[in-house]
């Protein structure tokens, strides 16, 4: 552990004790954000867990029935029954604070679903039902995404507050503990030489005198 070089004087004794009483009370304010932070990213990663979880269900569900229709129905048929969109979705974009971090929010403000845009004469019903499970997919996955990147956003957030801790904690704190003491223990010293130079000088002051 290196030092700073400092003048072993009251002033700057003065000086390290201050900025020490700073320091340390900057290290619990980023002690408390970190450990905020990681309860909230608990919170997040769970909400993440049950989204994936959602997301996989109505995937497997919209997958399945879209191989249903592939196998009653030509391939060719379905990209043309598809070409056209069945449905429009309103989105709102903002950002919000969560301990210093700018996370996104998208909000889903309307899900329009128009008719089925193919006829039901030249496709199966389970391209019917695949289409339907895929309109109610996208809402999920738009709010997936946004908390996957509020997930990593904190992940960042985290581990830079966790090097700063282990910054002030190990190297910034130690090195003011050690200057306070050395500036402390001069002081002590160069206190005890002139009490001895006075003493010595009043001992000869009075031999002197004699």
């Amino acid at each position: 552990m290196s030092r700073d070089v400092v003048n072993p004087t009251r002033m700057e004794l003065q000086r390290l004790k201050r900025e020490l009483q700073i320091t340390e009370r900057g290290y619990r304010l980023l002690k408390d954000k970190q450990d905020e932070l990681i309860r909230l990213f608990m919170e997040v990663v769970g909400e993440a867990k049950t989204l994936h979880e959602e997301v996989s269900l109505l995937l497997v569900s919209a997958t399945r029935k879209l191989n249903d229709a592939t196998a009653r129905t030509s391939k060719s048929a379905i990209y043309d029954s598809l070409i056209i969109p069945s449905g429009e979705l309103d989105l709102s974009y903002s950002t919000r604070n969560v301990m210093s971090v700018q996370v996104p929010e998208i909000k889903v403000d309307e899900v329009r679903i128009k008719n089925v845009p193919f006829s039901f004469s030249f496709t199966s019903a389970s391209l019917d039902e695949a289409v339907l499970s895929l309109k109610e997919l996208a809402p999920k996955l738009i709010k997936l995404a946004e908390v996957q990147k509020r997930v990593d956003l904190m992940t960042k957030e985290i581990e830079n507050t966790r090097r700063r801790v282990n910054a002030i904690e190990h190297i910034r704190l130690p090195n003011l503990r050690a200057n306070i003491k050395m500036i402390v223990l001069k002081l002590d010293d160069h206190e005890r030489f002139n009490t001895v130079r006075m003493m010595k000088s009043k001992e000869l002051s009075i031999k002197k005198n004699k």
